[in-house]
């Protein structure tokens, strides 16, 4: 019988719970046949699953009811045989390629020869990409298998894909369907189904209702139609309609149809529009120009000579290179830009129509692709945005590039602070709170007209994700034209899951969009207007969750994402995405930051994983993200209940990473006792800030380890790569390339581990236990506090308001390059205490960032505190960028910076 704790509505585990549950009716059957289990067990767990199997193509109807067949005969020996080729044919995906995996009778597959190997090279047939449609119509239930053979039959060798139907009769099982069914890409709907499903199940209300899919008037295909596309914007809806399609396909609410149909007259028609529709996804421009580039007897006679690998492969000494990494990379090198390539720079080609298409399915109007990494798209942006003398809020913890980019466009920033993780030495994300009293203290001092941009990181390293549409409502409560800025660099696929779309910038920007159009905005502004009056008080404006007049808003809003960092991209594969009504006024500068910053030698291989990046997420990306999240959790709940384990180290849950204050919905973990799809939904809904679940804090200070020792130890001796640690733990982060098998080596790992500290406690006796426990006290109790951003000093304040700590750190950033105005103060020594406590001030001249955590704790400009140094003594960190330990602290002298701008 399927456990408690799989039900349906814990729907962030649906994928693996499937593949588990048919495991079990493995399992069950197994037992019967050699009578160590009943049959009774076997035929509950068959029922148990059978409605929601019928959101699958395979193993289908027919299958199924084989399976109940042998069962109901006492067929022991041949229900164990089918059930485990069902099995094997979910875990191995052959029945994609195989027709023999849907027979009944076709009992010596991998079921039975292979078990759960894949087929081999030499028995695959020419690929043909696998997809699912989903059918939702009126038709009894029993007439699907023959409507479903009715679409098989349209099936032409030519065709690019294939794809197999599945029928379900009502607006509940469509929604769930293509919510637990990821290989579910197009839909096609037939007016005249029920809302309510046939299966009496009320789990499906606990997974719909969290969407706000209750039961209504409106029973439209229509209706069903724009509730597909807001949870899975990446479907293809067709209409078949009886009613005056001409008078339908002209009207705005079916703009979420791809196609409209009169009735059933034309079948190969809608058959081949399916095809169509995965086709416009499945182009990529770029790297089919590419691939066909590579094909041809090219000429060399510019400057690259590693094209067409004749100097690798002719050569005795690097050939070895060739060998690794094959023939096609050399062929497909070029650094011209004709020939059926283009510009990176300047696209005109297809380049250019894989940006436009990389913007279709993110989301945005336009798409730049970047080849050195989100660090350029950041800078580019920054460049692009602002001026000298602009004022940019900013994340005081963002990644450098947004600090170096200020320097390098003048603009001034004007730091605001994320919730401290002390224990933890990590920060949070900025709370909105700060983020309003900024934006009004820059109004009070006159100076609102010169912020130009509002610059944060979402998600941030560890996992804290905005909410993004409030923040940027009520900054435009403030400031109608403030334009935002989201360093996405670690949550680029989230556009892809439908409960972290609204987390994302693009996603908010979307709902906003949408909103401004709607007649009631208006009407919720003036309302709240009326109830503030015209002269709200700053205090009032703070506890208000404030409405932006529809009327003045201008919306304009940025992202930049790794795409390498969560996608099937190249490293240093970026995008920078847009959506601003006034782009048009800025797209010169653009271009010129794209002229500053891009390679002329961009990397074609680079450019061709984006456009493929692109193409993978659009066609299964909804199910590689939610495979990520599977694993994520499926991380935490063994780590959670395994009794070692558990013992040294833990994942850290949304109470441990996030205040109560900010968690509104009463969320707590994802492992919680009660948590459901519904709980999760609302957390992100409501909540100031959410927790990306593929990103794990592990604490192992509780071991024993700092973050960098125990990353040292992973890596060297059981061959785990993690990234980022802070003092007391390690990130760990799921993505689309992990699997299950990833997770049971990390168990496996962990588990040793553990031994091994239990027998070092135990051969070492009292001493060991002491040191060991002083070591953990060390870690994880005598933690530095972290500093905040203190000030600029004074000298680069320039005409920054009197009440407001924006500075100029361009200034200060240059004037390190005159070794005149500089000095050095050792860190540790009696001279850095004198200068703390009697002057005179110290003014940083570098950004020093130490890793981890990552984040500038000095930048240009900033008078250094005691709080500062105090932490910087106590870092037990091997890298800190813009420090020399032999030197000391690199020190502006302000009084020479002073005259020297005086001359």
């Amino acid at each position: 019988m399927p456990r408690e704790t799989d039900r349906l509505d814990q729907f962030l585990l649906i994928h693996s719970t499937r593949a588990d549950n048919w495991r079990e009716i493995t399992s069950l059957a197994d037992g019967w046949a050699t009578n160590l289990a009943d049959r009774a067990a076997l035929e509950a767990a068959v029922v148990g699953i059978s409605a929601t199997e019928e959101y699958f193509a395979f193993p289908g109807p027919r299958l199924l009811a084989a399976l109940s067949e042998r069962i109901a005969s006492n067929d022991a020996g041949g229900a164990a045989k089918l059930a485990r080729r069902i099995s094997n044919g979910l875990l191995t995906r052959v029945y994609r390629g195989r027709p023999a995996e849907w027979d009944v009778h076709g009992e010596m597959s991998s079921g039975e020869v292979a078990d759960v190997l894949p087929m081999s090279a030499a028995e695959t047939p020419a690929h043909r990409p696998y997809f699912e449609t989903l059918f939702v119509n009126s038709q009894p239930a029993a007439r699907w298998p023959a409507l479903a053979d009715e679409m098989r039959r349209l099936r032409r060798p030519e065709d690019s894909f294939v794809y197999e139907p599945i029928f379900t009769g009502s607006f509940e099982d469509a929604l769930c369907a293509s919510l637990v069914n990821p290989d579910i890409v197009a839909v096609v709907l037939a007016e005249g189904f029920p809302y309510r499903s046939r299966h009496d199940l009320p789990v499906l209300r606990s997974v719909l209702d969290p969407f706000g899919e209750s039961e209504t008037a409106d029973r439209s295909a229509l209706r069903l139609a724009r509730a597909l596309k807001r949870v899975r914007p990446d479907l293809d809806v067709y209409l078949l309609s009886d009613r005056e399609v001409e008078k339908l396909a002209g009207d705005a609410s079916a703009d979420a149809i791809r196609r409209i149909f009169y009735a059933v007259e034309e079948p190969l028609e809608l058959h081949l529009a399916i095809l169509e529709g995965v086709r416009a996804r499945y182009e990529t421009p770029f790297f089919d120009n590419l691939k066909n580039y590579a094909r041809r007897p090219i000429g060399t006679f510019h400057a690259l000579p590693i094209a067409r690998g004749k100097s690798v492969f002719h050569s005795d000494w690097i050939r070895d290179m060739g060998e690794f990494y094959g023939i096609n990379l050399f062929l497909a090198e070029s650094s011209a830009t004709t020939g059926g390539l283009d510009s990176l720079l300047e696209p005109t080609g297809n380049i250019k129509r894989s940006q436009e298409m990389a913007a279709r399915a993110f989301g945005a109007d336009h798409v730049f692709f970047v080849t050195n990494g989100t660090s350029t798209s950041n800078k580019m942006a920054v460049q692009a945005l602002l001026a000298p003398g602009d004022i940019a809020v900013v994340d005081r913890n963002c990644h450098k590039s947004h600090h170096y980019g200020m320097v390098l466009t003048g603009a001034q920033p004007y730091y605001v602070e994320a919730f401290p993780m002390t224990e933890y030495s990590m920060y949070g994300a900025v709370p909105l709170d700060t983020i309003k009293r900024a934006l009004l203290a820059l109004r009070a001092e006159g100076r609102l007209e010169r912020v130009k941009l509002l610059d944060l990181t979402n998600c941030t390293f560890d996992g804290h994700m905005y909410n993004v549409r409030r923040v940027m409502e009520e900054c435009l409560a403030i400031k109608p034209d403030l334009i935002f800025l989201w360093d996405e660099a670690w949550s680029g696929f989230a556009r892809f899951s439908p409960f972290l779309r609204p987390r994302t910038a693009m996603g908010a920007a979307a709902d906003i969009e949408e909103w401004l159009r709607d007649p009631s905005a208006v009407a919720a502004y003036e309302k709240q207007r009326e109830k503030l009056g015209d002269h709200p008080s700053d205090d009032t404006l703070l506890e208000t969750r404030l409405v932006p007049d529809p009327r003045q808003v201008r919306l304009r809003v940025y992202q930049t994402n790794s795409t390498h960092k969560s996608m099937s991209a190249i490293r240093q594969g970026s995008m920078l995405l847009v959506k601003d009504v006034d782009f048009h006024k800025v797209e010169s500068q653009f271009h010129e930051a794209v002229f500053t910053h891009a390679s002329t030698s961009p990397n074609q291989q680079l450019i061709a994983s984006l456009d493929v990046a692109r193409r993978q997420m659009e066609l299964e990306g909804y199910g590689l993200v939610m495979n990520a999240i599977e694993v994520a959790l499926k991380i935490r709940k063994a780590i959670k209940e395994h009794p070692l384990i558990s013992k040294y180290f833990r994942v850290l849950g949304a109470d441990d990473m996030m205040p109560a204050c900010y968690r509104q919905s009463g969320f707590t973990d994802y492992l919680t006792p009660g948590s459901t799809w519904a709980t999760v939904v609302k957390a992100m809904r409501e909540d100031e800030f959410y927790l990306d679940p593929t990103r794990m804090t592990l604490v192992c200070g509780t071991a024993g380890f700092d973050g960098t020792q125990f990353k040292g130890l992973l890596a060297s001796q059981y061959d785990i790569q993690l990234n980022k640690t802070s003092r007391n733990s390690v990130l760990l982060q799921s993505n689309i390339n992990n699997t299950r098998s990833d997770v049971a080596h990390l168990v496996r790992v962990l588990v040793e581990i553990c031994r091994a500290i239990e027998k070092r406690l135990a051969d070492g006796g009292e001493a060991e236990r002491v040191v060991f426990e002083a070591r953990v006290r060390s870690l994880m109790t005598d933690v530095p506090d972290l500093p905040n951003f203190s000030r600029f000093h004074e000298v680069f304040r320039g005409e920054a308001g009197k009440t407001t700590p924006e500075g100029d750190i361009r200034t200060a950033f240059f004037g390190a390059y005159d070794a005149a105005i500089c000095e050095y103060v050792p860190l540790f020594g009696a001279e850095c205490d004198r200068r703390l406590n009697d002057g005179p001030e110290m003014v940083s001249a570098n950004f020093v960032i130490p890793y981890p955590p990552g984040f500038p704790i000095m930048v240009p400009g900033q008078v250094l505190t005691k709080e500062t140094i105090d932490f910087m003594r106590k870092l037990d960190v091997k890298e800190i960028h813009g420090y020399e330990k032999a030197k000391g602290l690199k020190l502006l002298l302000p009084e020479r910076i002073a005259e020297k701008v005086k001359r």
